[in-house]
């Protein structure tokens, strides 16, 4: 037999939870049970998803008995270039080791998950954070000798295991089996990833996509469906009625219309999450996520810290009113917030919070209702007139409803900026030009969205921005923002 001459490289990334750790044992157990020299170390992230903890691994395809007392060399760090088996447990922890130069077109083959585990970066964007996961599936094309994805997440769920057991035939099920506890799942877990991954030698040919509906009636379906299972049929019916100007027009501002308005009807009060943490669906996604086996016991506690502002926001109109003043002119809007850790899984703790989502009646007599309602007709009108206009320019003014999100400090941030545009470029436009004032629109929008302190706002909008309540001008009459 020829000695070869370099060993066979595996590098994997994973999150914590997902079993990369123990992938690595099992490979190891592996090459060693069928007499190969191995080696393996890892490398800890610094924490959840700001770095992915890798594990490296040599096995030198040469029977060690055959080596006549000789030991190959083995590195205890990968190198660019020259990784034969990338494995990345989320996609993209893929993108991460394509970008670091571990996946060559000459040498490596690419076994990743598909479905996403969002970054902290991700999330604390005030628009739509989201990474591009088409730029990691094209990249993978590009840059893998072979690149086999699939959802390994869903397929994990599925086989009762973790991901680790999809990704890692007889030495690697007897490694398995060695594990004791979870054996058989991760067994049926391993199965079903190397079938995917033998039906995947060749890529089978892209399919054809089917053909979408108009992206106008897809994102009314789905605001619909949304809205009805907020609030019920006759919300729903209202946000059919507030679409009807901008049907038969152009279809792209109608489309954004109906994605944002959507949206924004549907906004996040303690009403909503309450009904979304006590759900059935919930609970049982969270059995799954940890891998309950039927008839075991699950805890799930949550953490609430309500206070004054999401107090008023459920009291009739004219109390939350006064109570919201009340507390903003003092500056205790976030002062009485009281942290409580409720067991949602258990009976007294989720009557607690269940009966928080049975207020969705009484919501349209609410404080925060009223306040919602009357801004989203503010903008629909600026819409409306934008329109009549230059329906780019109407885009711009649609776009700015990016602004409102969430609630808390972050909401009242989010529509500080959104009335900080309007007062300056949409109400008061400096320009006549329909073009430049969408421009501005959109560079101010840009600005608030990716600095929401309001600085970078302030210097586009040559002002500071103040998050305060409009207030009426004793001069012209008119409302003014600070």
């Amino acid at each position: 037999m020829t000695t070869p001459e370099r060993p066979i490289t595996v590098l994997i990334a994973a999150l914590g939870g997902e079993g990369g750790g123990v992938m690595a044992d099992w490979l190891m157990e592996a090459a060693t049970a069928s007499g190969y020299p191995a080696q393996a170390t890892s490398i800890p992230g610094v924490a959840q998803r700001t770095g992915a903890t890798t594990y490296y691994l040599e096995i030198f395809p040469f029977p060690r008995k055959e080596l006549n007392g000789k030991e190959p060399v083995l590195s205890l760090t990968p190198s660019p270039g020259n990784v034969d088996v990338m494995v990345a447990s989320e996609l993209i922890e893929a993108g991460r080791a394509m970008l670091n130069g571990f996946v060559s077109p000459e040498r490596t083959t690419l076994i990743a998950s598909t479905h996403r585990i969002y970054a902290t970066v991700e999330k604390m964007q005030m628009a739509d954070g989201r990474f591009d996961s088409e730029r990691v599936h094209e990249a993978a094309k590009q840059l893998a000798k072979s690149a086999v994805l699939f959802d390994m997440r869903k397929l994990a769920q599925e086989s009762g295991t973790v991901i680790n057991a999809v990704l890692s035939r007889a030495a690697c099920e007897a490694a398995i089996r060695h594990g004791g506890r979870g054996a058989e799942a991760s067994l049926r877990g391993f199965a079903a990833g190397h079938d995917i991954a033998a039906r995947q030698r060749p890529a089978p040919a892209a399919p054809v996509p089917p053909k979408r509906a108009s992206e106008l009636k897809e994102v009314m379906d789905l605001g619909v469906q949304r809205l009805k299972d907020y609030q019920g049929d006759k919300y729903a019916a209202l946000y059919e009625q507030r679409m009807k100007p901008f049907l038969g027009g152009d279809e792209k501002l109608a489309a954004e219309v109906a994605r944002h308005l959507a949206l924004w009807m549907a906004y996040e009060d303690i009403i909503r999450v309450a009904d979304l943490k006590t759900r059935a669906s919930r609970f049982e996604r969270v059995r799954k996520e940890v891998g309950a086996k039927q008839g075991e016991p699950v805890v799930v506690i949550d953490f609430l810290k309500p206070g004054v502002e999401e107090f008023a926001s459920v009291l009739p109109y004219g109390l939350g009113k006064r109570l919201h003043r009340w507390a903003e002119s003092r500056g205790k809007l976030d002062a009485y917030n009281v942290g409580m850790h409720i067991r949602t899984s258990g009976v007294f703790g989720y009557l607690l919070v269940r009966s928080l989502a049975w207020l969705r009646p009484w919501r349209p007599m609410s404080y925060r209702y009223r306040e919602e309602q009357a801004l989203i007709e503010r903008w629909l009108a600026l819409v409306t007139e934008a329109a009549g206009r230059d329906p780019a320019l109407a885009r711009e003014v649609a776009e700015c409803a990016r602004l409102i999100k969430g609630y808390g400090e972050t909401h009242r941030r989010g529509k500080g900026n959104f009335l900080a545009i309007v007062d300056a470029l949409v109400e008061n436009p400096p320009t006549a030009d329909t073009r430049e004032q969408a421009a501005a629109i959109r560079k101010a929008r840009e600005a608030a969205l990716a600095d929401p302190e309001g600085q970078a706002l302030g210097k586009t909008l040559g002002k500071p921005v103040v998050w305060m309540k409009p207030v009426k001008s004793t001069v012209s009459g008119k409302t003014s923002h600070g």
